[in-house]
């Protein structure tokens, strides 16, 4: 679904949410977040980073995920994390992810 947003560019909402729990034993889990992070968006983080280093999601696709509003905040997240190379590539998969976001949504309107 698409809903206008502050910009006029529409913004993806998605209806439906997986819930995923993951167990981890409490001697592990305080160091797999960084201090004062909470260990579930670390997970979220860190899943969502992975599959777009694999290329398995575009980088809108880690935005939306994320919930991270624009390209130039996904650029500084990116960099903190040292995933730093965006290539023609990259910017033409993201163009298709946007793409198909936006005609799926035009079906549904």
């Amino acid at each position: 679904m698409s809903v206008p947003s502050k910009s006029g560019k529409p913004e993806i909402i998605y209806p439906v949410a997986m819930q995923i729990a993951v167990d981890i034993p409490d001697e592990l889990a305080a160091t797999l977040a960084a201090h004062g992070q909470d260990p579930a968006r670390a997970a979220l983080e860190a899943l969502g980073l992975e599959a777009c280093r694999q290329r398995r999601i575009s980088a809108y696709q880690l935005r939306s995920l994320l919930g991270i509003r624009s390209r130039w905040d996904l650029d500084a997240f990116l960099k903190e994390r040292q995933v730093e190379s965006y290539t023609a590539e990259d910017f033409e998969h993201d163009l298709d992810s946007i793409r198909q976001s936006e005609e799926k949504a035009d079906r549904r309107a």
